[in-house]
């Protein structure tokens, strides 16, 4: 008998797993207007830390939180998403927006994940998933549920997508045209 390849889920049960395996809707905590929460985090792509706060006054940022199992498992709600936001990241570097993408997978794991889907935006490893809590964006299933911020380049959230089963992620174009440059 054949099996399908078991290491595809290898690193999918861990700690992480277990931290978000109870399910928890995410919250609107976070007011339209307000302060984002900083993150300072390592950028797998760039292999270097970024800070919110360091596009303050610069630029808007997305704040793209999503999920990716392992290297090898992504969430059929987030691949889609994930792949299309990658081939229009040009459109966001055109309109003077940089998107930071958000995942819980380990720094390797990353590191996979940005070679395999030849990734344009930066990636930033958030195993921990402390900056998921602190985006009050939710779990279920083993890992973070997604979401979206765009952050004006005062610092204010202008405009959040939170998932839910009928809408998952934040349409593309919709994101486009929630920036302002």
């Amino acid at each position: 008998m054949a099996y399908a390849n078991t290491n595809k889920f290898k690193g999918l049960i861990n700690r992480r797993f277990f931290q978000n395996l109870l399910p928890i809707p995410a919250e609107n905590e976070l007011e339209l207007g307000s302060i984002a929460p900083e993150i300072q985090i390592h950028d797998i792509r760039n292999d270097r830390q970024i800070k919110l706060s360091d596009y303050r006054g610069i630029q808007p940022v997305i704040l793209d939180f999503t999920r990716i199992f392992t290297e090898q498992q992504y969430c059929p709600f987030c691949y889609p998403h994930i792949q299309e936001i990658n081939e229009r990241y040009a459109e966001f570097v055109d309109r003077g927006v940089e998107v930071l993408m958000i995942s819980s997978t380990d720094a390797q794991q990353s590191k996979n994940v940005v070679r395999d889907l030849d990734l344009k935006m930066p990636l930033l490893s958030d195993p921990s998933c402390a900056r998921f809590r602190r985006y009050h964006v939710g779990q279920a299933l083993g890992a973070p549920l997604p979401a979206q911020f765009i952050v004006d380049k005062d610092g204010r959230i202008i405009f959040k997508h939170l998932f839910s089963f009928f809408h998952h992620n934040a349409e593309i174009d919709t994101l486009l045209s929630s920036t302002i440059s």
